[in-house]
């Protein structure tokens, strides 16, 4: 059931927030109404949806005018200001009702010309909508149980039966001009209805007040999930789940193969799975082919998911990434006549988006969104979530029966809705997964914030939990983690799984862990020199193994390297490696081996077009090198602090900040490797050439 997320006290705050004018108390309730619409799943989903609220407001002429405060087109509810719900002038729109056709760049037009802030979001697509209904407050969602009842092959008489004639029934139309006019003469011929029901769309619903209209929306969304749940069937029982490995390597050769179908200078795609008991009962059902070709719960989700998922059942997955790679070319093939079959209907000299399908179903595993990056992976798993849910409700209680493909399309290739993606250029590492070691120290935090920057999708290992908590915080949520020791038996290899579980390919490893063990060789503890081997070079090398293995697979469903990188290591190294400290014998001798180690894997791994590079830092605060330390070794050279660590040909202390800079640098250097970058500020007995 839809939870009513109404508080008074909350809506009380919001008000005094505004101040004591009264559009704009009413102005914040819409806000806090529009949050907590945006903040179900169940209801609306990434931008979906829209909201609105008629008021008044004083234009630059001091004159007191009627306004449709509007949902901005791409702003998501959940999060939405007053800012996100720009004040339209009202007559102007009401005029365009006399109109008996209106283009969509007209609408824009007219819609954008009649801003009081020019600087604001353009209005929603389905303004017009909004401004014709005669209610002060109108609310529009996607609900999964309205999703389910819309494209129910019977929808007016399931309708009728949980509504008699509370609810008024509109046949599917492209959203604009022509779905507010068909809606709104649908609502003037039954003026006493509470809402109305879009067909193979979604639900409006409207109130005096934006309380009352919430409270409409949710009662109407709860009476149609009672219906369902009395026609809802039990959850089928899955199929047993791929184990840890076996699923990582899926998932690894399911990134490839869905890259064969890109150009080859194009990066992989980043994953999100879902696999959760509900996902796994779903793709139990005998069925999962016949419904994967019927098309989306409602036309907004085209651009995210396509119009159908790619279903990879037991015998594929098990077969390999080359098996899964044939699947995606056929999936491929299939999309490329659809759009040859569809575009000379439409016209306007389209150009057909790439054939990747932005959705999987994957057997013995779950539910798989495909992204560009992992911000875009999410939607799309939240939205096949979704789907699966209508599906499964809508098959119990009658069918399953979406629009149709040449309805389909002309959604897919709207120009309003292909706005909604944006044509800026990516960010320079959008899609590249790069997981870190020691990511929650401060030059792994630094290297991953500086990697994310540039649109990368971050994977920390750290082995302390609060710290890795508070740095994935730091970074927001569209990246992952985990916790462990990376010198324990296995670790590397959970650690690397953990990363593909989460984004389904690993593209950079950097393996940044590590310690200063101090000790003179002559007095040297065994264990303490074989502890400080563990970290300091068996890791670096566990943690490579475990990445190449990842690299090749994706590679394999690739079909071959491609024009770009298969995959890259950048280690730290360190000073110690070529210039030994006194003292600092336990750290050194590791580092120096991993300096060789750096350079074995490039001479073998070249060829596959994995590169593998470095960075030789000193004197960086961090758990190396701690203030206490720096204090000592300030006072054993007779220096104050600053003049120790700018002890360099700079003169200027070296920050996390410089060494994360250069990790970032050597992975944009694309014909690199075998290269050991110095980030010290200058010290020529350390200097490598």
């Amino acid at each position: 059931m839809i939870p009513n997320r109404w508080q008074d006290a909350d809506a009380h705050a919001f008000q005094d927030a505004a101040g004591s004018d009264p559009n704009a108390r009413e102005l914040a309730l819409r806000v806090y109404s529009s949050q907590i619409i945006g903040r179900d799943p169940d209801l609306v989903l990434h931008g979906g949806g829209n909201t609105s609220v008629k008021l008044t407001a004083v234009d630059v002429f001091g004159d007191l005018v009627e306004v449709l405060h509007v949902k901005g087109s791409g702003h998501d509810l959940g999060t939405i200001e007053a800012a996100g719900l720009p004040a339209v002038r009202l007559a102007p729109l009401m005029r365009l009702r006399a109109l008996d056709s209106l283009s969509d760049e007209a609408m824009v037009n007219v819609q954008r010309s009649n801003l009081l802030d020019s600087t604001g979001p353009n209005p929603s697509v389905e303004a017009l909508l909004h401004a014709w209904l005669p209610h002060k407050y109108v609310d529009h969602t996607h609900a999964t149980a309205f999703l389910a009842l819309a494209n129910l092959p019977e929808a007016a008489a399931a309708c009728r039966e949980i509504f008699g004639d509370r609810l008024v029934l509109v046949p599917y139309v492209m959203p604009g001009f022509g779905l507010a006019k068909a809606a709104v003469e649908a609502f003037e011929a039954h003026p006493e209805a509470e809402g109305l029901l879009l067909l193979n769309h979604g639900h409006f619903t409207w109130g005096p007040t934006a309380k009352a209209s919430y409270e409409r929306l949710v009662a109407h969304g709860n009476e149609v999930e009672a219906w369902l749940a009395d026609r809802r069937a039990a959850p089928l029982k899955p199929a047993a789940a791929l184990p840890a490995e076996g699923l990582a390597q899926a998932l690894a050769g399911l990134r490839g193969a869905l890259a064969s179908v890109l150009p080859e200078t194009a990066g992989l795609p980043v994953l999100d799975l879902r696999a959760n008991a509900e996902a796994q009962s779903f793709l139990a059902r005998p069925d999962l082919e016949a419904l994967a070709r019927r098309g989306v719960a409602t036309p907004d989700h085209v651009i995210r998911t396509k119009g159908h998922p790619l279903v990879l059942d037991a015998a594929t997955v098990a077969a390999g990434p080359e098996a899964m790679r044939a699947k995606v070319a056929d999936f491929a093939s299939q999309y490329r006549a659809y759009f040859d079959s569809q575009a000379p209907r439409v016209g306007g000299g389209l150009v057909m988006a790439n054939p990747m399908p932005g959705l999987v179903w994957l057997a013995g595993a779950g539910i798989v969104g495909v992204g560009a990056d992992a911000t875009g992976a999410r939607i799309a798993a939240d939205i096949g979530e979704q789907t699966a849910r209508v599906m499964t409700a809508g098959e119990a209680a009658g069918g399953y029966s979406p629009i149709s493909a040449a309805d389909l399309f002309e959604m897919e290739y709207w120009s309003l809705e292909q706005a909604k993606l944006g044509k800026a250029k990516p960010p320079r590492f959008q899609g590249q997964v790069v997981l870190v070691t020691g990511g929650a120290g401060a030059i792994g935090l630094a290297t991953a914030q500086a990697f994310a920057a540039e649109g990368a999708s971050l994977f920390l290992v750290d082995r302390e939990e609060a710290a890795l908590a508070e740095a994935l915080a730091a970074l927001g949520r569209d990246h992952g983690g985990i916790a462990c020791d990376i010198t324990a038996p296995g670790a590397a290899t959970q650690a690397v799984q953990a990363c593909l579980h989460r984004f389904g390919g690993l593209d950079i490893l950097v393996s940044n862990a590590g310690a200063a063990f101090t000790g003179e060789v002559a007095t040297l503890p065994d264990d303490v020199l074989r502890k400080s081997f563990e970290l300091n070079f068996f890791a670096h090398q566990a943690f490579a193994q475990a990445a190449i293995a990842a690299f090749r697979t994706q590679a394999a469903g690739r079909g071959g390297r491609g024009a770009g990188d298969v995959g890259q290591i950048l280690i730290n190294v360190s000073k110690q490696a070529v210039n030994p400290g006194r003292g600092f014998a336990a750290y050194g001798l590791p580092k120096a081996t991993t300096f060789f180690l750096l350079r074995q894997l490039a001479l073998e791994l070249g060829a596959e077009g994995i590169r593998v590079n470095g960075i030789n830092a000193d004197r960086i605060r961090s758990g190396l090198l701690t203030d206490s330390m720096i204090a000592t070794r300030s006072a054993a050279r007779g220096l104050d602090h600053a003049s120790y660590m700018g002890g360099n040909l700079l003169a200027r202390e070296v920050e996390a900040r410089h060494v994360a800079e250069a990790f970032v640098m050597l992975a944009s250097a694309g014909r690199t490797t075998a290269h050991v970058m110095t980030v010290d500020g200058g010290n020529i007995e350390a200097a490598l050439r």
